[in-house]
C-alpha cells in the first residue's frame, strides 16, 4: 500500500482506478461522485472503467465554530446521519442542529439545480454503484450517501476513496459490499495532507467534468505519417491526435533506435488512451541511420539531435498550436530532450526521461525550466548515478526521480515498462493538462 502523497485529485483518481480494474467495461457498473472534491476523482475512475459518471449530493453538518469537523451529514432523499459522540462532546443543542441542517439543506438543493440541470437523477436499481470521494475522515458524509443510496435499490455498493482513516474504512465495511481505500496512513490527521495540491473544486469544474463525461467516447485515434523538414533534412514521423487532446508529446528515441521502437510505441499508446497526442519521429535520416549502425556516433551527437528536436517542436507549434508540448526521451534521447527543452523554454511544458542520459545535455541542464521526471531502473546503477548528478545541476526546474525496483536499463522485466508508462502518463497529464 502506497504512503506517498497524491499530486492532485486527478492523479488520485487514476491511481484509485487501478485498484478497481475488475469493474471495467461492465454494463451494470456506474460511478457516483460526491461533490465537489470527489468529482475529479470519480471522473478519472469512470473514464478508466468505461462507466457512466454522475453525482450524488451529500452535505456535511459542521460543528458550529469548527465547521471542518462533522457532527453529521444529509443526503438527497431527506436522509440525515448524526455522530452522537461528536454532538455530546461539543454540547450541540437541538436548535443548533436544526439550524445547521436547514442551511445545508438549502445548499444541497442549490447544488442539485447547479449540477444536474435537466439531467434526470441516476437510476441505480439493480446496478453496481461505486461511490467515490477524495477521502474520508469521519466518514459521516459517505454514511449518509450509503443510506440514501441503499433505499433506491442498487444491487451492490462499493465505496472507493484514495485516502481514509483506517477506522473509518473498517466501520464502512459493515454497511456496504466492498470498501477500497487507496491508503490508510497512520496517523491520519486530515484528507488534504495527503495531496500536494488540494485547492477547492469549483461548481464550474464540476459541471465541466460532468459534461465531458457525458460526451460519447471517440474510437481509437488514427496514426498519420508526417514529414518534418528542419535543419536541411526531412525526418519521418508518426502522429496520433486523439479527440479533445490535452497536449502533445514528442518522443526522442535512444541509442540505435527509431520511431518504430516497441518500448516507445507502447508508452505512446498509454499516453494516447489518456488523451495525449504523440509524435514519434526518426531523428536521423535513413542514410544517417546506416552510418550510425556502423559507427554508433550520431546517437551520441546531442547537438545534432537537439537541433532536430527543436525543429520538430517548432513544426508542432504550427500544426497543433493549441496544445502544450511535452518530451519523452529514452537513453541518449533523454539528454537531447533536456537540451532542446533548454532551447525552447516557452514551448516545452514537461519532460520525461526513461533510462536516460541527462548528463549528456551538459551545461544546458542549468537552463532547463520544464518540470522533469527522471525514470531509472533500480538495477541500472551507473545510470542512476548519472541521473543524480544531472539533477544537482537542474536548479531552475522541478525535478523528480523515480527508481523502478528490479528494472534494468531497457525495463524488459515483467510489469516494469507498464510502470514506466503510468509514471510518464501521470507526470505529463499533470503538467500538460
Amino acid at each position: 500500500m502506497q504512503m506517498t502523497k497524491y499530486r492532485n485529485r486527478f492523479d488520485a483518481g487514476r491511481q484509485l482506478a487501478q485498484e478497481l480494474e475488475r469493474y471495467a467495461s461492465r454494463p451494470d457498473v456506474m460511478v457516483l461522485a460526491l461533490p465537489r472534491g470527489g468529482v475529479p476523482v470519480g471522473f478519472e475512475v469512470a473514464r478508466a472503467l468505461d462507466a457512466p459518471l454522475d453525482v450524488f449530493l451529500v452535505r456535511k453538518l459542521g460543528v458550529p465554530g469548527h465547521e471542518e469537523l462533522a457532527m453529521g451529514a444529509i443526503a438527497s432523499g431527506g436522509v440525515r446521519i448524526l455522530s452522537p459522540g461528536v454532538i455530546r462532546s461539543f454540547g450541540i443543542t437541538e436548535t443548533q442542529l436544526a439550524a445547521a441542517t436547514a442551511a445545508e439543506q438549502s445548499e444541497l438543493a442549490r447544488r442539485e439545480r447547479e449540477y444536474r440541470g435537466d439531467r434526470p437523477e441516476p437510476d441505480v436499481r439493480g446496478r453496481t454503484v461505486i461511490l467515490v470521494d477524495d477521502g474520508l475522515a469521519t466518514g459521516a458524509s459517505m454514511r449518509a450517501a450509503v443510506e440514501a443510496l441503499r433505499a433506491q435499490g442498487p444491487r451492490s455498493i462499493v465505496v472507493a476513496v484514495p485516502v481514509a482513516a483506517e477506522e473509518t474504512c473498517d466501520a464502512l465495511r459493515d454497511l456496504v459490499d466492498e470498501v477500497v481505500c487507496g491508503m490508510t496512513p497512520e496517523p491520519f490527521y486530515a484528507v488534504g495532507l495527503w495531496y500536494d495540491e488540494f485547492t477547492q473544486t469549483t461548481d464550474d469544474e464540476v459541471r465541466a467534468l460532468l459534461r465531458e463525461a457525458d460526451e460519447p467516447q471517440a474510437g481509437p485515434p488514427t496514426e498519420r505519417a508526417v514529414r518534418v523538414t528542419t535543419a536541411g533534412v526531412t525526418l519521418d514521423g508518426d502522429l496520433v491526435v486523439p479527440a479533445a487532446a490535452r497536449g502533445v508529446v514528442l518522443f526522442a528515441h535512444g541509442s540505435g533506435s527509431s520511431r518504430h521502437s516497441p518500448r516507445n510505441r507502447y508508452v505512446a499508446g498509454v499516453l494516447q488512451e489518456a488523451g495525449l497526442a504523440t509524435l514519434l519521429l526518426d531523428l536521423l535520416t535513413p542514410e544517417e541511420e546506416m552510418v550510425d549502425l556502423r559507427t554508433a556516433q550520431l546517437r551520441f551527437d546531442i547537438d545534432l539531435l537537439c537541433d532536430r528536436l527543436v525543429g520538430a517542436t517548432d513544426w508542432l507549434l504550427t500544426q497543433l498550436p493549441e496544445l502544450p508540448i511535452g518530451y519523452f526521451g529514452a537513453s541518449t534521447g533523454g539528454g537531447a530532450a533536456l537540451a532542446a527543452a533548454a532551447e525552447r523554454p516557452d514551448a516545452v511544458a514537461a519532460v520525461v526521461s526513461r533510462g536516460g542520459r541527462p548528463d549528456l545535455a551538459g551545461e544546458a541542464l542549468t537552463r532547463v525550466h520544464a518540470p522533469t521526471l527522471l525514470i531509472v531502473g533500480g538495477d541500472d546503477a551507473p545510470v542512476i548515478a548519472m541521473n543524480r548528478a544531472a539533477m544537482a545541476q537542474m536548479g531552475n526546474a522541478t525535478v523528480e526521480m523515480e527508481i523502478v525496483p528490479g528494472a534494468t536499463h531497457l525495463f524488459e522485466e515483467p510489469g516494469k515498462l507498464e510502470r514506466v508508462a503510468r509514471l510518464a502518463r501521470d507526470w505529463l497529464l499533470e503538467h500538460l493538462g
